[in-house]
């Protein structure tokens, strides 16, 4: 869920995250901060948030969160997804789940393979396949418990 909806409550004046467990729901909180332009690339982007995750991760711990969820992504065309791209969305992916799993936290990893434009099945299922090789890679040299996590793939499609 978002920030302002982990900090809810409920009419009673139950905080939103106690009814949720009330429930035995398991409640998780967003810490992405959306995604910005990446300078150099041909309109590719970069997720933000990265400045306080530690701080926020503890605290939202502390509140009650039991897995936090990361979005970058990817757009498939001619020139993207470039190297610098794949390298610099894992290595986010890759920092963020190190972060949350040092704060006790369950990462949900989401490299998203946006299926805007016109490529076909097989560019998105190759595209896909790389992006998730670099993610992996990734979160292994961050020294992230990969059994530790969760992975939110795209589905492929044309």
């Amino acid at each position: 869920m978002f920030h302002e909806t982990f900090y809810q409550k409920c009419d009673d004046g139950t905080r939103f995250v106690d009814a949720l467990k009330n429930q035995g729901i398991i409640p998780g909180i967003k810490v992405d901060k959306g995604v910005v332009p990446m300078g150099g690339t041909f309109g590719e982007g970069t997720t933000q948030g990265m400045d306080d995750l530690n701080a926020r991760c503890a605290q939202y711990k502390k509140d009650g969160a039991q897995f936090a969820k990361w979005r970058c992504v990817h757009k498939i065309s001619y020139n993207t997804p470039s190297h610098m791209a794949l390298v610099e969305v894992a290595s986010v992916l890759a920092r963020y789940a190190s972060i949350c799993q040092q704060n006790g936290l369950v990462p949900i990893v989401e490299p998203e393979i946006l299926p805007d434009g016109p490529h076909d099945l097989d560019t998105c299922r190759r595209t896909t396949e790389i992006v998730l090789s670099y993610c992996y890679r990734a979160l292994n040299d961050h020294h992230v418990y990969l059994e530790g996590t969760l992975l939110k793939p795209n589905m492929v499609t044309a």
